[in-house]
């Protein structure tokens, strides 16, 4: 455990400091999933120690080009805390980070707790709402470069999430069109479909992988499905906005 919370310590300060390591399984290449989740929660209980709140979980390759990528077939999570809010319309601000780039997500709203194996229909009925959302992810890793172990350990890259107007869950969301401009450009075109077919499947993996870890979703808890399309970078003077089909749009600026 020392070994993982030393790895815990320097992902943390890397965040914390928006200074890029090095992989850790560079020089651990034993590093296997069940320690980079061990890491990941030690890096993010340094993280609440500190006065952060958790308030849920993201998705991340969930995108059958991503886990091809990566050479895997399963999705991964990590944990969202309130630091990682951003306002929607306001601006956020790119010292922060390291390498910061965004993806257009589905976020879900919960209204009840969700753990362990269930069914869609058992998913969706802790639903509250869902929104159009953007995650900004930034690996904390030398030239956004990392294994599987790697992006786990960094909390799935998560770092800031901003979420558009809440919707009646009711709606069909399956497959709807999603824009994502920069500065009034259409930069990524793709579809709600992308997240494993159905955000809905998204959630549903989600509420097994967390109750693996001995956890559950909360309800009041928001959980971002996953990166619909390609995600590109950031920089200051951009003006960063997603559409979703039928559920709106949601909007921040990047300031230096």
């Amino acid at each position: 455990m020392d070994r993982l919370q030393g790895y815990a310590e320097i992902l943390d300060g890397a965040a914390l400091n928006a200074c890029a390591t090095r992989q850790l399984t560079h020089s651990d290449p034993g590093l296997s999933v069940a320690d980079a989740y061990r890491i990941q929660k030690l890096s993010v209980d340094r993280r609440l120690a500190r006065g952060e709140r958790r308030i849920g979980v993201k998705m991340g390759l969930t995108s059958r080009a991503k886990m091809l990528q990566v050479g895997v077939d399963e999705v991964a999570w990590g944990r969202l805390t309130d630091a990682m809010l951003i306002e929607e319309g306001s601006a956020m601000s790119r010292v922060r980070f390291v390498h910061p780039r965004v993806e257009p997500e589905v976020a879900f709203l919960m209204k009840a707790p969700l753990s362990g194996r269930v069914t869609g229909a058992a998913a969706l009925a802790a639903v509250e709402a869902i929104a159009p959302a953007m995650e900004i992810i930034d690996s904390r890793y030398e030239n956004f470069k990392f294994s599987l172990c790697d992006v786990i350990a960094d909390n799935t890259s998560s770092s800031g999430l901003v979420i558009g107007p809440w919707n009646d869950p009711a709606k069909d969301f399956s497959n709807l069109g999603v824009i994502l401009e920069i500065n009034g450009f259409v930069t990524e075109v793709g579809s709600t479909a992308a997240i494993l077919g159905h955000p809905l499947r998204s959630l549903v993996a989600a509420a097994r992988l967390v109750a693996e870890a001995g956890e559950q979703i909360n309800a009041g808890d928001i959980v971002m499905a996953g990166g619909i399309t390609a995600a590109p970078s950031l920089a200051p003077g951009q003006t960063v906005r997603t559409t979703i089909q039928g559920l709106g749009t949601v909007t921040f600026q990047v300031e230096a």
